[in-house]
């Protein structure tokens, strides 16, 4: 693609940034009440006040890396009860109404029942190894289920070993479904670590300060908080999948 065709998609990109600002700034002014909706002038600058305090950094990493905890969680364990199900029909018979029973529950009926048993500083791992789970498992068993047989057949009768089974068969076919898999569930997660935390109230929370906003009725900080949570979703969700590219680019070249 030429660098003009590029630039121009950005301004394109940047076009759509600009309107929708323009039109928060339009109602914001319209309406004439910071309270009821803060300026994108006051988000920021209650946005750069936070900045400058160590607990809001404190609250980034604490639900940052609980909430990653509950997503690896979720892929560890989502990969291997595909891999069960996919080599035993019992095992699958078994887990399907477990996970359609997980699909169909609210979020927030979750984590009210998880609130009964798990204490408030863990409840987003919970929450969020839960709502990803059945992302995961599903797209991984399609994933096994679809692994091209004559392959298996062809590296059986050449005696190959397990280890380049995985290596040359099994790891190039899953790996786009792995990474559709991760790419739907990574928001998700995110969003419903958040909303345990919202509801749980752990202390050092980006949850439980965004909670506080609504309770101080400060609607610029909570515009701020909810800038910050879009944009760390953002920057994990395409971090991981640059990660994923990566190991796929030498899945591809047969580094790995």
């Amino acid at each position: 693609m030429k660098p003009s065709t590029i630039w121009a998609d950005k301004l394109k990109k940047l076009t759509g940034v600009f309107f929708w600002l323009g039109l928060w700034q339009y109602a914001a002014v319209k309406i004439g009440k910071e309270v009821l909706l803060a300026s994108p002038l006051s988000t920021i600058k209650a946005l750069i006040s936070l900045c400058g305090q160590s607990a809001f950094w404190s609250a980034i990493v604490f639900s940052l890396t609980r909430i990653m905890l509950g997503f690896v969680l979720a892929l560890v364990v989502g990969v291997l009860l595909a891999g069960l199900s996919a080599v035993s029909d019992m095992a699958r018979y078994i887990f399907a109404p477990l996970f359609s029973f997980i699909k169909a529950v609210p979020v927030a009926s979750f984590i009210i029942l998880a609130l009964l048993w798990v204490r408030g500083g863990n409840l987003s791992i919970c929450i969020s190894f839960l709502m990803v789970l059945p992302i995961i498992y599903i797209n991984m068993l399609e994933g096994f289920t679809q692994v091209d047989r004559k392959l298996l057949e062809m590296a059986a009768v050449f005696r190959l070993s397990n280890a380049k089974k995985i290596k040359y068969i099994y790891l190039p076919q899953i790996m786009p479904y792995f990474t559709a898999a991760c790419t739907t569930s990574l928001g998700l997660c995110w969003k419903s670590g958040i909303a345990a935390e919202v509801i749980g109230l752990p202390n050092g929370s980006m949850g439980n300060r965004l909670y506080e906003t609504k309770l101080y009725m400060d609607t610029a900080e909570m515009f701020a908080w909810t800038v910050v949570i879009v944009l760390i979703s953002f920057l994990v969700e395409k971090g991981f999948l640059w990660l994923l590219n990566k190991i796929n680019g030498k899945i591809t070249d047969g580094f790995l």
